[in-house]
C-alpha cells in the first residue's frame, strides 16, 4: 500500500495537479510517526512512509497546511475523513483546494501497550499479517496485533470513506461497534465515584494543550485558552477547579461536532482517556435526538443546532429521562 501511495502522490505532483503532499513520515524509532509535508518526488522516495503506525489524523494538519491558491493532496483513512467532512461542513477547509485520496485501515498499532508490557530499548517493530514482532536491546518479541492494536481501532465505527476525490483500495462499511461500553460503566456509577474516577484522570493533566492542537474539532484562530485576561493562558492548572474546566468547556466545545477520532487520547502524553467525555455527550446527543454521527455526511446540521418542534424539552434531561 505505502508503494502504491508513493507513486500516484509522485504522479499528481509531476502532473501539476497539486502542489504539496500532506502524508505520514518517520522519525527516530519506527513508531514514532509524525504528520509532514512533501513537495519533491525526491522527499517522498525519502521519507513517506504509511504503516501500522500512521494513526495521526492529517484533518486537522491540513487545516493547518493547506493553501487557497494551489492543490494540496492529503491522504484519509475511514476515521480521518469524517473529521475532514465536518470541517469542510464548518467551512473550516478550502474543499477546491484539496485533492483527498481515501485509504484502507486495518487498525494501528498502539507502542504505549508494547511498552506497557515492559518492552524497552525497542529497537524496532515490524508488523506481517496478524503478527507483531518488537526487536529490543534485551531480545524479540511477538504479539497477535490485535493484542496491542489501539483503543480507537478496537472500537472502530467505520471502514467507509466519507468524502474523498480518489479511493486507493476497496471501500469498506459502517460498523458496528461496543464504543459506548465504557460510557455505560461510567453511568452505573455513583456521582461520587465518577467524580472520583474523572478526578483521578484529570489530576494528571499537565495542560500540555496536546489534545487541542490535534482535535480536528479545535479549529478556532483565537482559543480562550490562550487568552492572556483569562489567567489561564498557556499554564498549568492552579488547582482541581481548573483541570476540570479545561476538559469540561473543551468537550462542551466540540459536542455534536466530536467524530469519535481519539485523536486527544492518542497524543495525551498523560494517557488521560479524554475520548470517554467526547463519547458520553456522543451518546447523550443519540439518547435524546436520535442517532447521530457528525462528519458523515457534507452539510448535514448537527442537533445540537437544528432545532424542531421535537426536540426533547430540559425539564425532561434535566430528570435524565429521553
Amino acid at each position: 500500500m505505502q508503494e502504491v501511495m508513493k507513486k500516484r502522490a509522485k504522479e499528481l505532483l509531476a502532473s501539476g495537479e497539486v502542489t504539496r503532499v500532506i502524508g505520514w513520515k518517520k522519525n527516530e524509532f519506527d513508531y514514532d510517526i509524525t504528520p509532514a509535508v512533501f513537495e519533491t518526488a525526491e522527499a517522498i522516495d525519502r521519507d513517506f512512509v504509511y504503516d501500522d503506525f500512521c494513526g495521526p489524523n492529517l484533518s486537522k494538519f491540513t487545516f493547518q497546511h493547506q493553501k487557497n491558491d494551489t492543490k494540496t493532496l492529503v491522504f484519509l483513512k475511514p476515521c480521518d475523513t469524517y473529521s475532514m467532512t465536518q470541517m469542510v461542513t464548518e467551512h473550516r477547509v478550502n474543499r477546491d483546494a484539496l485533492y483527498i485520496i481515501g485509504i484502507p485501515c486495518f487498525g494501528k498499532i498502539d507502542i504505549e501497550k508494547i511498552k506497557a508490557d515492559g518492552m524497552t530499548g525497542i529497537l524496532s517493530v515490524t508488523s506481517e499479517g496478524a503478527d507483531v514482532k518488537v526487536h529490543t536491546l534485551y531480545g524479540d518479541k511477538t504479539y497477535v496485533k490485535i493484542d496491542v492494536m489501539a483503543e480507537r481501532c478496537l472500537a472502530c465505527k467505520s471502514k467507509y470513506h466519507t468524502i474523498y476525490d480518489e479511493l486507493i483500495g476497496e471501500e469498506g462499511e459502517v460498523m458496528e461497534t461496543d464504543r459506548f461500553d465504557q460510557v455505560k460503566e461510567l453511568e452505573a456509577m455513583t456521582p461520587d465515584q465518577r467524580f472520583e474516577f474523572w478526578r483521578g484522570e484529570l489530576s494528571r493533566c499537565i495542560r500540555c494543550n496536546a489534545c487541542r492542537n490535534a482535535c480536528p474539532a479545535c479549529t478556532c484562530e483565537s482559543c480562550v485558552f490562550d487568552n492572556p485576561e483569562s489567567g489561564i493562558a498557556q499554564k498549568a492548572a492552579a488547582d482541581s477547579f481548573e483541570e476540570n474546566m479545561f476538559h469540561i468547556i473543551r468537550a462542551f466545545h466540540v459536542a455534536g461536532r466530536c467524530t469519535d477520532c481519539g485523536e486527544c487520547s492518542r497524543v495525551c502524553p498523560q494517557h488521560i482517556p479524554l475520548h470517554l467525555l467526547n463519547r458520553k455527550f456522543i451518546s447523550d446527543i443519540n439518547g435524546y435526538y436520535g442517532e447521530y454521527q457528525a462528519g458523515e455526511e457534507v452539510g448535514q446540521r448537527a442537533p445540537l443546532v437544528n432545532f424542531t418542534k421535537e426536540d426533547v424539552e430540559p425539564d425532561v434531561v434535566a430528570k435524565g429521562g429521553k
